[in-house]
């Protein structure tokens, strides 16, 4: 009966040492992704001093925030990261009301980007904090 505990030390210990040898690049599909929620005050403010990539993944296209930098389908986000900063630079992903920015910030986030931020309300909230919309059609 001694021994039961030991084995299960000795396997818990390799567990947990083989687990960390890991090198995936990506989250398992049960663990949420880590993102940044920001609102419309904050992008904002973000938007003085801009030090990142800007991406409007809202389709059909409805227009963009001043400073986007790219219009990406949120559901092609994947297909498009050679359009993005390396893994640990800074994005904001935006949409009209953040559904679709918020399936595409936890998509970067489960690939392995480490510096995503989702704009909640997208630009909805925007324009219903006074703030106004390009018309710049892709």
């Amino acid at each position: 009966m001694r021994r039961a505990p030991r084995v299960t030390l000795i396997l818990l210990v390799a567990t947990v040492a083989l687990a960390g040898c890991g090198s995936s690049a990506t989250l398992p599909a049960d663990q949420p992704a880590q993102v940044t929620k920001i609102d419309v005050d904050q992008l904002a403010t973000m938007l003085e001093s801009k030090d990142f990539a800007f991406v409007n993944v809202h389709i059909p296209y409805e227009g963009e925030i001043a400073g986007t930098d790219a219009n990406i389908p949120f559901d092609q986000i994947a297909d498009h990261l050679d359009e993005l900063p390396a893994k640990d630079g800074k994005i904001v992903l935006y949409c009209r009301s953040g559904r679709m920015s918020d399936e595409a910030s936890q998509e970067l986030a489960r690939l392995g980007y480490t510096n995503v931020y989702d704009v909640v309300g997208g630009t909805q909230a925007w324009t219903q904090s006074g703030r106004s919309l390009l018309d710049i059609a892709p």
